[in-house]
């Protein structure tokens, strides 16, 4: 149990054991954090939550809007549009930011029609810019608002019907009941949402890279890289972690009191059919996020790959679609054995300490990616060191790393990083199993171990599975942890479309991109199918 909470109790220890003891100011790390404190530390938290402002109130907006109007109301198209808001999931943030940099910059497709069509060419005009904050913000909003659409829709669909019957014969309309009635019901699911969101928000790197916005993620990568300075570095993600564990605790916050409303549907849902005016305001409100947050990139990146794609097609993409599913395959058969063994070791006993080791080994989903890695960094390296002398010393045995800098020290980052989301889906078919199943096995003479292996494991197959394919598409985009724990030399898919879209080249990088796109429709459409075999309509 304390091995499996170690990647990520690692990090947070290096991270808290840096924010409350601060550099000596006399040395020269201490200059540099005092330089970085004083100049752009202001920044980085102006720009961080004024990106979680702006993501969350746009992200909300339309994941409660469309939630609201797909759970209540038939529309035309609604049967389509209803599973179809969920595939921005599939598109990662960066991919579909390096899109809309190159569709809406000046010398882009947008700008030149519009110099052309209004004759525009020697004059000036304003055209707001996509490379700023509001960009960055409206880009990550259209791919993670599907997390406040899910949970909400669902709260929305298992919303007991006297509650909505009940504030209409008092009189009150459509409007009314939507905001007396169900959204204070669904606030917890919806707070749920936004947590998840801000999170995202929090850890996202490319994007706001790309965009040339300055946030704490990208303060860190370039103070740890650009200046070389790790303490200083070390001070940054303290921050950002102590930022991400406030969003932690409002979230847990905001779902209190979630059991005790009332959520049982005792009559089946009767969707409202709209006409007119309203069903056409229906379809495209539920259509525009479909369209600016996966169709419209999908189909700008297939239309670059089939005209020019990436050049290593043929030569050396194979060895690049490789590591990316060495890494991922890896990471995710790790996590779903960490996770069926931590919540079977909570099956057995639920003491105090197994439940902190389980806390503390899920908590890595929470903390970004980024400041995992340069928490972990830390510790691995001097691991690095204690082993290297080790085997000088008592075997003559001359080495490198062992773990910094290789692909041991990445899967570590990824398991610490997605381990709760094996866990999670380890954890709902785990509690589906009765007691009963496991008191007659032992009552029969068989261990621990055997209950695990005849029964459990047979039973729990399919959550098991999910949560090695969650992890494995997880790790597939995972961008920031990647950039700082890989090899060097060894590409992935998200490290080569970084790479390509920096430069300018994001007709190159359309293949790779396509590549990662198509490998998460696989967990989007399990959520689909999930979703409809349990509310069928």
């Amino acid at each position: 149990m304390l091995l499996i909470a170690i990647p990520v109790a690692l990090p947070i220890g290096v991270l808290l054991y840096s924010l409350f003891l601060p550099l000596d100011v006399s040395s020269e790390s201490g200059d540099v954090w005092v330089h970085i404190r004083q100049t752009v530390l202001p920044t980085y938290l102006y720009n961080t939550f004024a990106l979680m402002a702006l993501v969350g109130s746009v992200a909300t907006i339309i994941g409660v809007g469309t939630a609201w109007l797909s759970a209540n109301f038939s529309f035309p198209l609604s049967k389509i549009l209803t599973p179809a808001l969920v595939l921005p999931l599939a598109a990662p943030a960066y991919v579909v930011g390096y899109v809309y940099a190159d569709l809406f910059e000046f010398a882009g497709p947008v700008q030149g029609f519009l110099r052309t069509a209004f004759d525009l060419q020697g004059g000036e005009y304003y055209f707001p810019s996509i490379r700023s904050l509001g960009g960055a913000g409206f880009v990550i909003a259209l791919v993670l608002y599907p997390y406040i659409y899910l949970l909400a829709r669902s709260s929305f669909m298992q919303q007991s019907v006297a509650l909505h019957e009940t504030a209409r014969v008092l009189g009150a309309d459509s409007k009314r009941v939507f905001w007396r009635v169900a959204l204070p019901v669904a606030r917890p699911a919806i707070a749920g949402g936004i947590a998840l969101v801000l999170m995202e928000t929090v850890a996202d790197y490319g994007v706001v890279e790309h965009f040339g916005v300055p946030t704490f993620t990208s303060g860190i990568f370039r103070t740890w890289y650009a200046m070389g300075e790790h303490s200083a570095a070390l001070q940054l993600a303290g921050w950002l972690f102590v930022i991400v564990a406030l969003l932690v605790v409002a979230e847990q916050f905001a779902r209190r009191g979630q059991h005790f409303n009332p959520v049982s549907r005792s009559t089946p849902t009767e969707l409202v059919p709209l006409t007119g005016v309203k069903a056409i305001g229906a379809t495209i409100t539920c259509t525009v996020p479909v369209l600016l947050g996966f169709v419209l990139p999908f189909a700008v990146l297939l239309n670059h790959a089939l005209l020019e794609g990436d050049p290593m097609i043929g030569k050396g993409f194979s060895e690049l679609l490789f590591n990316s599913v060495y890494v991922a395959g890896i990471a995710a058969i790790l996590c779903a054995l960490a996770a069926l063994w931590l919540n079977y070791a909570q099956r057995l006993r639920a003491s105090t300490g197994v439940k902190l080791a389980v806390r503390t080994a899920t908590l890595g989903y929470a903390i970004p990616g980024m400041v995992l890695a340069v928490g972990l960094l830390v510790p691995l390296t001097f691991l690095d060191r204690a082993l290297s002398g080790f085997l000088r010393d008592n075997f003559e045995i001359v080495g490198g790393l062992f773990i910094t800098g290789t692909v041991a020290g990445l899967i570590f980052v990824y398991v610490a990083r997605f381990l709760t989301v094996a866990y999670n889906s380890s954890h709902m078919g785990m509690a589906a199993l009765h007691y009963n199943l496991d008191a007659a096995a032992r009552s029969l003479g068989a261990t621990p171990s055997r209950v695990l292996s005849a029964i459990h494991l047979p039973l729990l197959r399919p959550a098991v599975l999910t949560g090695l394919l969650l992890v494995f598409i997880d790790v597939m985009k995972e961008l920031p942890a990647t950039l700082i724990m890989r090899p060097f030399n060894f590409e992935t898919l998200a490290t080569r479309v970084f790479r390509l879209a920096a430069d300018e080249r994001l007709a190159e990088a359309s293949t790779a991109a396509l590549s990662i796109i198509l490998l998460s429709l696989i967990p989007t459409v399990m959520i689909l199918v999930t979703k409809s075999m349990k509310n069928p309509e």
